[in-house]
């Protein structure tokens, strides 16, 4: 299993390697918490957040959460797992970009993926 620290160093190179401009106003930076985080909605402690794109009194920021990461892809070989989180950072950087630009396109994909899940977990 690839450890926090395997993992944050796995951040900093996938991000790095993403253009600069992309993270304009991303003022709070982007971080990696080691806990669980789980979505509000679901069943069982079944669903994770994997990464969450913030706004507050902080500014914008992006937080990763390895924990979550940790037992959805876990058991994957690296490189894998490493596509994961390339995939985790391109889905929270274009939250943070589709917000500046005054759209909320991916916002409504993400809230669609949550009513399959409760569709398929009623009961």
């Amino acid at each position: 299993m690839i450890g926090f620290e395997e993992c944050a160093q796995m951040l900093d190179e996938i991000a790095d390697a993403m253009p600069y401009e992309l993270y304009r106003e991303l003022n709070g930076g982007i971080s990696i918490e080691q806990r669980v985080k789980y979505h509000p909605v679901a069943k069982n402690n079944d669903l994770y957040i994997l990464g969450e794109y913030k706004r507050d009194l902080i500014g914008n920021s992006i937080v990763f959460y390895y924990g979550s990461i940790a037992r959805v892809y876990g058991s994957l070989p690296r490189e894998e797992f490493y596509k994961k989180m390339e995939h985790i950072l391109h889905h929270e950087v274009r939250h943070h970009n589709e917000y500046l630009a005054g759209t909320d396109e991916l916002e409504f994909w993400d809230d669609e993926q949550i009513i399959k899940y409760l569709e398929k977990n009623r009961g």
